[in-house]
């Protein structure tokens, strides 16, 4: 009986305690909280720039029946093509390696079904930063003059890059907060604090290639047009929405 009493005493005493804890809970309404309404919208903005600047990937491919002669004339060539470029004024510094590879040049026979090397070819590409967008041409020509066989890509860009973003950002920043405050206004309220806002730019630097043959063939000065490169990011951002109606 007294083990009984005990048991029983244990379980009201359980059974109070829970109301306890939850009487106090219920009256101050514990529970999730709703979410908060938000509007969110995306723009993109836009700013134009004229390059002021280029990187010319000049490349030297030589071949010999040996690794070390094709070497050596590779080096040849490309040390006359660098000191040429530096005579035009272009430092050193902005003179730079990009790809130097030393491969067989291999010949496949369909009759033994055989591979044999024939030779040795080496290629040496250098990058050469023109910070005077009008010796852009002069450093084509006077490249392929001293024995360049190659113009793997002319890039332009600009040094104010970053300004022109920095104005593309404000704009789609404006343009989303105006749409974002024209859906607020429709649905019956109004903008509140911002809580997010991301950005992203879209698609990569543009990029002029060119043929080398084409050129060396027609031995004329080489016309180059930077044009205008437009700068496009993308916006978005989110405001908790106040409801007015």
């Amino acid at each position: 009986m007294q083990g009984f009493a005990i048991a029983r005493r244990t379980g009201v005493f359980s059974v109070a305690l829970l109301s306890f804890l939850s009487l106090p809970s219920l009256a101050q309404g514990v529970g999730p909280r709703p979410v908060e309404p938000v509007i969110t919208a995306s723009s993109t903005g836009e700013a134009q720039l004229t390059p002021d600047r280029a990187a010319v990937y000049i490349g030297v491919q030589t071949r010999a029946s040996t690794a070390n002669a094709a070497a050596r004339d590779n080096a040849q060539r490309q040390r006359a093509i660098i000191d040429a470029i530096v005579a035009l004024g272009i430092p050193r510094d902005q003179i730079s390696t990009e790809n130097y590879t030393v491969a067989p040049d291999t010949r496949y026979d369909q009759q033994t079904q055989r591979t044999t090397v024939t030779g040795y070819v080496v290629s040496n590409v250098v990058r050469v930063e023109v910070r005077r967008i009008e010796q852009v041409g002069t450093v084509l020509d006077t490249a392929l003059a001293k024995g360049a066989n190659q113009i793997n890509s002319l890039d332009f860009f600009s040094s104010s890059t970053d300004s022109a973003r920095h104005q593309a950002l404000a704009q789609a920043v404006v343009r989303a907060r105006s749409d974002a405050e024209a859906m607020a206004r429709a649905a019956g309220g109004t903008l509140g604090a911002l809580v997010e806002l991301g950005t992203a730019d879209m698609g990569p630097r543009p990029v002029f290639r060119m043929d080398v043959s084409a050129m060396a063939a027609q031995r004329v000065a080489t016309p180059i047009e930077p044009g205008q490169q437009r700068i496009q990011v993308n916006v978005t951002a989110r405001w908790l929405f106040v409801r007015t109606q």
